[in-house]
Formats: C-alpha cells, sequence, structure tokens
C-alpha cells in the first residue's frame, strides 16, 4: 500500500472527540492528521439520522466549553438540540478552526500495527498508509451498529433500515406497512415520528424500557441569554456533578424509601412535569439502594398506566426491572403513540423474533406483512469500534485477544502492551455515564497535556502498566457492584452482543475520574511505562 502521509498523530474519527483533538494539538504545534470513515464530519450524529433523533442532554449544556465566542455565538432552537441541528454545529466547528483540512474522509481504517523497532504506528487505510508516532482512537462509543443475525433477513424483499446507518435522504413512509424491532433510545424517539405518517406501524418489544418525558420545546431566548452570560460557572458546577450535568433540581441526600407517601408523590410529580434526566436525581440513594428503586419504578409504571388506554398493552409497556440500570430514555409522546389505532405493541419477550419472510417477520405465532423493515438494535458499545480497527501491539498482540475476557485498560486512556495508542472515552472511563462533549474535552486535553510533557522530556514512547490497568479495571468494576446498574443485562455490560463478555464498561462518578487523572499526570504520569 501506498505512503499517504507521516505524522505525529493520527486521529482516528472525526466526531466531536476527534475534531477537538485535532484542534488542540495543532495548537500546541503537532503535525496531526485525522482520518473518518464517513464523508463528513459529526461522527454518531452523521450516522443517527433517524426520525426524532436529538441528543438527551440539554443543548446548552451539550457543546464545546473550549472557546468563549464560540459558545457566545451559536444559537440553539431547542431545549434538546435535534440531530440536524447537532450536525450543523460540528460543521460549524470544524469550518470555524480550519479542521476539515486536516482530514481524510471516506477513509476507513483496516488495520493498525505498532512498529517496536520505530515505535511508531503504522496504519493501514482504505486510501492507503498512514504512519505516526502516536494514534488517538476518538471513534465514538456508539457507533458500531448492532446487526443480529436473523434468520432470513436477506430475503425480506422490502426496504430494511438500520437507525444507526440512516440514509442521507429522507424517507417517506406515508401509506407504508412499518415494522420496528426495538424499543430501546433510538426506538423510543422515532416511534412517535414514524407513527405520524405511517399507514400501519408494529413495535416488536423483547424488553420494555423505562422512559420519562422529555419536555422538549423551543428554547427561550432569555434561557439561552442568561446561560451565557454566567457560562463560566455553569460549566465549573456542572464539573462538579456525577454526570457532569446540570438540572434544574439541586442535589439532595434523601432517601426515596423514607419519604411519606404525599411528598414522595409532589417531587416526583414536580420531576415528572420539569422532564429530563433531573428526574432521577430526585432522591440520593435511586441507584444503590433496591427498596428506593423500586418506589420510584412504581410510580412511572403507574405514568405508563395513566398514559395507555388499553390495560393489555400497558402493562407490556411496563417494565419490572430496575429503574436507570439501563440507559434512562427521554421521550415525547412514546407511551401515547400506542393509543393510535395503526399501532401495535408485539410481545417477543418468549420466543424472539422467530424468522424474517420474504414479506415480513414472523414472530408471536404469526406472520406480518411489512413495506419497511427498522433495525432499532442499538450497538456495540464501547469496544465495537476499536476492535473492527485491528489493531496490532507489542509481540504481536492483537487488542482483539487482550480484550477476549472483556476490556482492560488504564483510565479509559490506555491499553498495556498498545503503546502511544490512546483512546477517547475508552471503557473504564466515565463516557456514556456523563455529557460526553464534557468528557471528552477532559480526556482529549489529557492527552495534550500528557503529549507536551513527553516532547518536552524527549520520551517517545507510553505505555500502561499491566498492573496498574489491572487495578483500575477492578477500581471499576467494585464501584459499579456498590450500586444497582449490575442487575440488568444491559449494554454497559455487553449483554446485547452475543458472546461478548459481561463486564461493566464505564466508571460511575465523574469528578472523582477527573481529580485520578490529574494527580496520575502530576506524579509524572504513574502506572505509565515512558521510555
Amino acid at each position: 500500500m501506498r505512503l499517504v502521509e507521516e505524522c505525529d498523530v493520527l486521529v482516528v474519527g472525526a466526531g466531536f472527540g476527534g475534531l477537538y483533538a485535532l484542534y488542540l494539538l495543532r495548537q500546541e504545534g503537532f503535525h496531526v492528521k485525522g482520518v473518518e470513515r464517513a464523508s463528513g464530519v459529526g461522527g454518531t450524529w452523521f450516522w443517527n439520522r433517524y426520525p426524532g433523533a436529538r441528543c438527551d442532554v440539554e443543548s446548552l449544556q451539550y457543546s464545546y466549553s473550549f472557546d468563549d465566542e464560540l459558545q457566545q455565538e451559536w444559537e440553539w432552537s431547542e431545549r434538546y438540540a435535534a440531530q440536524p441541528e447537532i450536525l450543523e454545529y460540528a460543521e460549524h466547528v470544524a469550518d470555524r478552526f480550519d479542521l476539515s483540512s486536516l482530514i481524510a474522509f471516506d477513509t476507513n481504517v483496516e488495520a493498525a500495527t505498532f512498529n517496536e523497532d520505530s515505535g511508531r504506528w503504522r496504519v493501514e487505510t482504505s486510501q492507503g498508509v498512514y504512519e505516526a508516532q502516536f494514534l488517538v482512537a476518538a471513534t465514538g462509543c456508539l457507533s458500531t451498529t448492532n446487526l443480529p443475525k436473523f434468520d432470513g433477513l436477506s430475503n425480506f424483499t422490502g426496504e430494511v433500515l438500520h437507525t444507526g446507518q440512516w440514509p442521507h435522504e429522507p424517507v417517506d413512509f406515508t401509506g407504508q406497512r412499518v415494522g420496528i424491532i426495538g424499543t430501546g433510545s433510538s426506538a423510543v424517539q422515532a416511534i412517535p415520528v414514524i407513527a405520524a405518517q405511517a399507514a400501519h406501524l408494529s413495535v416488536f418489544q423483547r424488553t420494555p424500557n423505562y422512559s420519562v418525558p422529555a419536555r422538549n420545546e423551543p428554547l427561550d431566548p432569555r434561557v439561552q441569554t442568561a446561560t451565557k452570560q454566567n457560562y463560566e460557572a455553569l460549566r465549573q458546577a456542572a464539573q462538579e456533578e456525577r454526570s457532569g450535568i446540570l438540572s434544574v433540581f439541586p442535589p439532595n441526600e434523601d432517601s426515596a424509601k423514607d419519604a411519606d407517601a404525599l411528598e414522595f408523590k409532589d417531587r416526583m410529580d414536580e420531576r415528572w412535569e420539569e422532564g429530563g434526566f433531573g428526574f432521577y436525581r430526585a432522591y440520593a440513594d435511586i441507584g444503590i439502594d433496591s427498596t428506593s428503586n423500586e418506589r420510584v419504578a412504581e410510580y412511572v409504571r403507574s405514568q405508563i398506566v395513566d398514559l395507555v388506554d388499553d390495560a393489555a398493552t400497558a402493562q407490556l409497556l411496563a417494565p419490572t426491572n430496575t429503574i436507570a440500570c439501563k440507559r434512562p430514555c427521554l421521550d415525547t409522546g412514546y407511551y401515547e403513540t400506542f393509543n393510535l389505532p395503526h399501532v401495535e405493541l408485539v410481545d417477543i419477550s418468549s420466543e424472539g423474533i422467530e424468522a424474517i419472510t420474504t414479506d415480513g417477520v414472523r414472530a408471536a405465532g404469526r406472520d406480518f406483512e411489512f413495506d419497511v423493515l427498522i433495525l432499532a438494535t442499538g450497538f456495540d458499545a464501547m469496544t465495537g469500534a476499536l476492535l473492527k480497527m485491528n489493531i496490532t501491539g507489542k509481540d504481536g498482540s492483537t487488542l482483539s485477544d487482550a480484550w477476549s475476557a472483556g476490556p482492560r485498560n488504564y483510565l479509559g486512556l490506555s491499553i498495556p502492551e498498545f503503546p502511544n495508542l490512546f483512546t477517547v472515552t475508552g471503557p473504564g472511563s466515565p463516557s456514556v455515564l456523563t455529557n460526553m462533549i464534557m468528557a471528552i474535552e477532559q480526556h482529549v486535553e489529557w492527552i495534550r497535556d500528557c503529549l507536551v510533557a513527553l516532547r518536552q522530556k524527549g520520551i517517545k514512547t507510553i505505555e500502561a502498566s499491566p498492573q496498574a490497568a489491572d487495578s483500575w479495571v477492578d477500581h471499576v468494576n467494585r464501584i459499579a457492584n456498590q450500586t444497582l446498574y449490575p442487575t440488568c443485562n444491559s449494554w454497559y455490560l455487553g449483554a446485547n452482543i452475543p458472546g461478548k463478555t459481561r463486564v461493566f464498561m464505564p466508571l460511575i462518578g465523574y469528578p472523582p475520574y477527573v481529580e485520578r487523572c490529574q494527580q496520575v499526570a502530576d506524579n509524572n504520569y504513574e502506572g505509565f511505562a515512558l521510555a
């Protein structure tokens, strides 16, 4: 393969992590290049174009903080920004800071190999070879779609769509018979929008999901102005929150199980009417005490019963598992959609999808006929994109082998046996349990500071030690086991992917993580081997 370019740092991915890495590292004088498999920037927001796709972190917080002029000039239109607006924002950032000129688009990484003799990475892509001293994988936590091996899928004569790889052209469901498999976050957003167009919509549900109202609305200009006037203080306050997300409701130390009935109902009603993730902050012990958790879960179930007219459908939609141990959903009219006469819920909890036929789906003892079949089956989260890069480190060690028993790394940033490789919001970091852009900025800034320090000291390689990685993985799991998160078969554990080792992958708690990263840097990169 032809050599395309040699550089100091090669950044893989042009989502929010990749863009920020390119910006910061160029600022420090590194010769940096980026590669991106898509034809444009945006990462997750380039691919996820399904109807109703929007962020579940409020737009004024789901944005970069590194440049005050940027955050002052950009105007958000809604409380929760929709995919087109977020993509437009990413494109604006790329244009404003001239980042696209650094990126090779339509370029897929096929293999990445560390050369121990040269201390450099050789990255084979669909467009040729790049060589770099450092490799930064900003490949995203939710970027590799999960495509279950449904029997007969290739035989379906209608259109098959996946929410994570949606066409760039609008899809018109008018007059169409539509089936959608899955009731996770993307489905919860898509179903109300598709139902407004389709002649008939069948929703295939294996496991019901808890969802609370987003209460999305046009963003009040007064709120936007007030936020911009106080952005610095608000950003700092968010840094001190466990999730990195501010709520209109202050944190509290109350226990749900100890609250009297009237106080409990009033507080939950207030949170339900406000909408958003602040609902899960109503009581301090929702995520750690099963009795408190069940009381909050029962409140949501009671709301579902009130919203859904048909009692049998309401019962199917009401989850019985731990609330918030899976990725919480925010919705706009999700439960109410099942009151429409042309929308049906199909329970596949017992037998699953039996087969995809030429005309549709066989499930629940019935044959369904569709014009369009939508797979809302999620992602191979956190590890999928990294493993697809076919990464080989020292002594021929492959990442797929190194992670065969689950991801093993240090701080979510570095992997033993893979020198000079950094992962942005990798497994073992708060990542998907935080405001992702805040987590991205912290990670990229740490990587920037690290590379600057190595350059100043004349150090050529940095590698996490096996002992530090083992200790860190134990730490991540020890914290998770103090909570109710592991009680669900969630994608946090990789449970949605057949054969994937079940290990809780994200770290719970943002501020202590940031503090630990700083301690590591201050102690001459404790836990790393430098050479």
